[in-house]
């Protein structure tokens, strides 16, 4: 008997009836007669409806192609050798398979057989830390990190939603043996996924669409099928030829038609290249129960607070803030969804999810902006934990006519090459000279963790860009490179480098401060390049005197060539930060760690400063780092920052007097943090960790209305005997520090009331307190 859609018409019988696609398909939508596609849109939508997942276009392709059978048989009846199918294992590299592949999934005993209906990307940063980092939202396939970068390696961690109904009952394993099978979970997980290591053979093929990599996939892995004589319709037949070029114009224009099918039908929802029926969305948002309507919306509120600056904006901090939500790990975070999160019922939960903030962003803001709190919203990576939202504010920064919901990529673009900031200052320009009261950082304010005086882990080295002439990238000027006169490359840099001869030998280094005259033997030098260390580093530079530590650096190599360059750029508007004057762009973080009183570029020493300046000096070199340069340490633990060895109680008094001058003149500003059970400080607090007191450094920024120029360095103190308090120093390449320094490192930490990091930095040992002698 014919079955018939909700309309009454008939369905297509992939092997009775004659195909849905036709030659004139291969041409695209454009060239496809209006009755050709509305032939195929009946049967989409009866696919659709019929599957038990959202169709993705390669599964909508599949089915009209291969012949699936609606109302059970799915693909049973098609072309196929099963056990030919290209293997999956769970927590495997295998190779990249894309959306719609036909897969064997092994299982030491009866193997399941499987279309791929979804996937998406499952980087190990959001994995391990439960937060979404901004550099992993639109970040290339191959890199691991914001600051690895290479080219050679293609692996990406991704989720695979296989669909194991797809051929018909004589190919699937019962419920009991799949219950059993997703419970040991060794080629299932316990949610009936299939986690894997995909493996892409060159960057390129990493960063193919939905489309180009589908019909690379059947050209090669399913070529066999796909020319098949059994199929509906071959696609030589359909192209009247099996020429190479022919067949992928031909795959590439019957993929256009399919899509625009899938879109223009009027019963289908589409997110990105999947669909889903109207019904079945709005079934979704109609229940009570887990992901229905009201977890939905709590979806779309949450992605708006979570920009929402605090009832009290504190000074010293800029309004704006950027955060990303990935909805995979929102959803897996309601109470009750783990069932609404298994199988293809996954696949469903997600799609529906991002399409109820689609709604929202189309029919309640302005291209994205919500009115009433000022936050834009917009989609950020399609691909990662089921999609990434953006949110920023204020959105009013960013006004332009950029659809919000296509993939920005701004995470990632904005980490590797951020753009430049409108001022250095605060917000406001109106900011009278004296010192205005400086404020706890919000309790949302993202902390980072950076060990005292690592000078590799403050600030981003960032690529501005990378082409076949020219590598440049950013990053900003540490003390520790202007005490030795070094610079560290770049790993691509270096890596170019080390092709053109020996590790170690002579290059040209051309230096451009913006607007400053330099001296001439500093605009063009001879320095000596080093490629021993891992990095690779340049060594013997002569540094301005207007270098200061925290100026952001610029630097070019041009490729093959032996010549680098490094410039910097003015500041719009030109800032005083607590006495120093400020011309040039910086970086915040590294500004409040190596411009610590004490600090200059021929010394870092403590010597001969008063108790108040070692109590500042304290705080920015220990305390916990906010993006804008806050820091925030335990009170307690001050005392032991300062002095050598166990404190007085003399010097702890002097300590305490010291910190009630500075707070009251609002040098600092008091907050409050917890305990951990170790005795590790956190900020902000924890639930369930008793209280303790902080103190806090905040920037004081103060506009002035006309630039000066000047050295930035501190005298050096002479002749006298002075305490060196412990500090991190790196390795050569290859040495690693001992058991009594990594002890003595935590003991350090723990005496400092550090509330990040207590391990040693990979590369760095610990040099103890001792005395010195100038």
């Amino acid at each position: 008997m014919t079955a018939l859609t909700t309309d009454g018409t008939d369905i297509w019988r992939p092997y009775e009836d004659r195909p849905v696609l036709t030659p004139r398909m291969t041409g695209g939508h454009r060239a496809t007669p209006p009755d050709e596609i509305a032939r195929l849109r009946r049967y989409l939508a009866a696919v659709v409806a019929d599957r038990n997942c959202p169709v993705h276009t390669a599964v909508a392709f599949n089915a009209a192609y291969f012949g699936f059978e609606i109302g059970g048989e799915g693909y049973g009846n098609g072309p196929f050798d099963p056990d030919d199918f290209p293997v999956l294992t769970l927590g495997d590299e295998v190779m990249a398979h894309p959306v719609g592949a036909l897969v064997r999934i092994e299982t030491g005993s009866d193997p399941l057989y499987a279309e791929i209906v979804y996937k998406e990307g499952r980087h190990p940063a959001i994995e391990e830390s439960g937060e979404v980092l901004a550099w992993v939202s639109g970040a290339p396939a191959t890199v691991r990190g914001p600051r690895d970068q290479r080219a050679d390696t293609c692996i990406r961690r991704e989720l695979l939603v296989p669909d194991l109904t797809a051929f018909g009952p004589a190919l699937q394993l019962d419920a009991t043996k799949l219950t059993r099978l997703r419970a040991r979970g060794k080629w299932l997980n316990e949610d009936g996924h299939v986690m894997v290591d995909a493996r892409y053979s060159t960057p390129q093929e990493a960063a193919l669409d939905d489309t180009a990599a589908f019909v690379a996939h059947l050209l090669t892995h399913q070529r066999e099928a796909l020319l098949s004589p059994l199929v509906p319709v071959s696609l030589a037949h359909l192209t009247e030829g099996r020429d190479e070029e022919r067949l992928r114009t031909a795959l590439t224009g019957l993929m256009d038609v399919i899509a625009h099918a899938l879109r223009t039908t009027d019963n289908l929802r589409g997110w990105g290249p999947y669909v889903l029926t109207r019904e079945r969305v709005g079934a979704g948002l109609r229940q009570d129960g887990p992901l229905g309507g009201s977890d939905l919306y709590d979806l779309v509120s949450s992605l708006e607070r979570a920009a929402v600056p605090g009832a009290r904006r504190r000074h010293g901090l800029s309004g704006s803030r950027t955060v990303y939500t990935a909805t995979a790990p929102w959803l897996r975070g309601v109470a009750g969804a783990a069932s609404l999160l298994t199988g293809t019922e996954y696949a469903v939960s997600v799609c529906r999810a991002n399409l109820a903030v689609t709604d929202f962003l189309r029919g309640d803001t302005d291209n994205g902006l919500c009115e009433g709190s000022g936050v834009r919203i917009t989609l950020d990576d399609s691909f990662e934990n089921g999609a990434i939202w953006r949110s920023h504010h204020p959105g009013s920064e960013e006004e332009d006519d950029s659809d919000p919901l296509v993939p920005a990529g701004r995470g990632w673009r904005d980490t590797v090459n951020p753009p430049a900031p409108r001022s250095a200052g605060p917000s406001s320009s109106n900011v009278p000279p004296e010192r205005e009261p400086a404020d706890a950082p919000p309790t949302d304010a993202p902390l980072v963790d950076t060990p005292l005086t690592d000078e590799e882990e403050i600030g981003l080295r960032n690529y501005l860009r990378i082409d076949d002439s020219e590598l440049c990238w950013q990053q900003p000027l540490r003390l520790a490179h202007l005490m030795e006169d070094r610079v560290p490359l770049n790993g691509m840099a270096r890596d170019g480098l080390a092709s053109l001869g020996p590790e170690s030998g002579r290059v040209r280094l051309e230096i451009h401060h913006a607007s400053v005259v330099i001296d001439p033997s500093e605009q063009v030098q001879e320095v000596t390049l080093d490629l021993t260390e891992e990095r690779g580093m340049l060594r013997d530079v002569q540094w301005p005197i207007d270098f200061f530590p925290g100026l952001r650096l610029w630097l070019q190599w041009p490729r093959g060539g032996t010549v680098l360059r490094l410039s910097t750029r003015e500041l719009e508007e030109p800032v005083d930060i607590d006495g120093r004057l400020i011309t040039h762009e910086y970086d915040p973080q590294v500004l409040t760690r190596d411009g610590a009183p004490g600090s200059a570029r021929d010394g870092d020493s403590s010597a001969g400063l008063d108790t108040r300046r070692l109590v500042l000096r304290a705080v920015r070199r220990f305390g916990l780092l906010t993006p804008d340069g806050h820091a925030l340490l335990d009170r307690d633990a001050l005392p032991r920052g300062i002095h050598v060895g166990p404190p007085a109680p003399h010097q702890i008094s002097a300590v305490e007097r010291a910190v009630e001058e500075l707070l009251t003149e609002r040098h600092l500003y008091p907050a409050a943090g917890s305990r951990g059970a170790d005795g590790e400080p956190h900020h902000p607090a924890r639930d369930g960790e008793p209280r303790i007191p902080l103190v806090g450094y905040a920037p004081c920024f103060v506009p002035v209305p006309r630039p000066g120029r000047g050295g930035n360095g501190l005298p050096r103190d002479m002749g006298f005997e002075y305490a060196v308090h412990g500090f991190l120093r790196r390795l050569p390449a290859g040495r690693e520090p001992s058991d009594t320094q990594r002890a003595a490192y935590r003991a350090h930490c723990r005496h400092a009331g550090k509330a990040d990091g207590w391990e040693l930095p990979r590369g760095y040992t610990f040099v103890t307190p001792h005395l010195r002698q100038r």
